[in-house]
């Protein structure tokens, strides 16, 4: 299907995302939740891709302060409960996401960002998650990744009281990794994703599966599942390159086999 609100490009290893918040906010959230479905695919797809960045346009890029439309639905003619989620297709990406935030991160934006893998943004942004002021509660799992990010002390008078931060108390407490200048955070966002795109593609998944999984286990299962992980490494090619590349002191050229 054409994407109305989703532009996407890839550089070398990297796909940028760009998502029109102004356009996506006339939306109901199951076109939306559709079109990053759709993309998800297409990326699980395609070997080449070993990074995302997903970006807004504008100064409020990441900001749904008032929430998508259509948040649940009724399905089919016995009227079953529908939950759309625009984190979800997000969440489920197998490589490294990075949100790149030029503005404010409000509500569903910012729930969309924490299901990101690393979060930069401009010294200027401002997050919160609002809902609980038109009396009701985060439903992109604002409630179950905000405090597994930042704790559930502050998790809690953020949702609680619904009030904004500032990207230095953001920072602070953990749910940025980094805050830049406006006008330096797409050449910062791609030189992260340009550095982490030139480790081993294997290796990132693995990573990334190993933190997200490990954490809803016993710390015993964990070392398993880490175990795990590193000993199917070994029977990749691109493990033998690595050793390969330490050995003659040169860039290692990873192929994701």
């Amino acid at each position: 299907m054409p994407f109305q609100v989703i532009e996407y490009k890839k550089t070398s290893h990297v796909m940028v995302i760009n998502i029109n918040y102004p356009e996506a906010m006339k939306l109901k959230i199951d076109s939306l939740t559709n079109e990053l479905t759709e993309l998800n695919s297409k990326i699980a797809w395609d070997e080449e891709v070993r990074v995302i960045v997903i970006m807004g346009v504008g100064e409020k890029s990441f900001s749904m302060e008032t929430g998508l439309n259509g948040v649940v639905s009724m399905a089919n003619e016995d009227q079953t409960k529908q939950f759309f989620s625009i984190a979800e297709p997000i969440a489920k990406l197998d490589q490294p996401v990075i949100a790149a935030m030029d503005g404010d991160a409000i509500g569903q934006g910012l729930e969309l960002a924490l299901a990101c893998d690393i979060r930069i943004a401009a010294e200027k942004a401002r997050f919160g998650l609002p809902q609980i002021k038109s009396g009701m509660i985060p439903l992109n799992g604002g409630t179950q990744r905000l405090p597994r990010l930042v704790g559930r002390g502050k998790a809690l008078e953020m949702i609680l009281t619904g009030e904004m931060i500032d990207a230095q108390e953001a920072y602070r407490i953990g749910l940025v990794n980094k805050i830049v200048p406006p006008d330096k955070l797409m050449k910062e966002t791609m030189d992260v994703a340009q550095e982490m795109a030139s480790k081993g593609p294997i290796a990132l998944r693995y990573a990334k599966e190993a933190i997200y999984k490990g954490m809803d286990m016993t710390l015993e299962q964990g070392l398993r599942l880490e175990a795990d992980l590193y000993c199917l490494l070994h029977s990749t090619r691109d493990r033998t390159e690595g050793i390969e590349a330490f050995r003659e002191k040169r860039t290692p050229r990873f192929e994701g086999k």
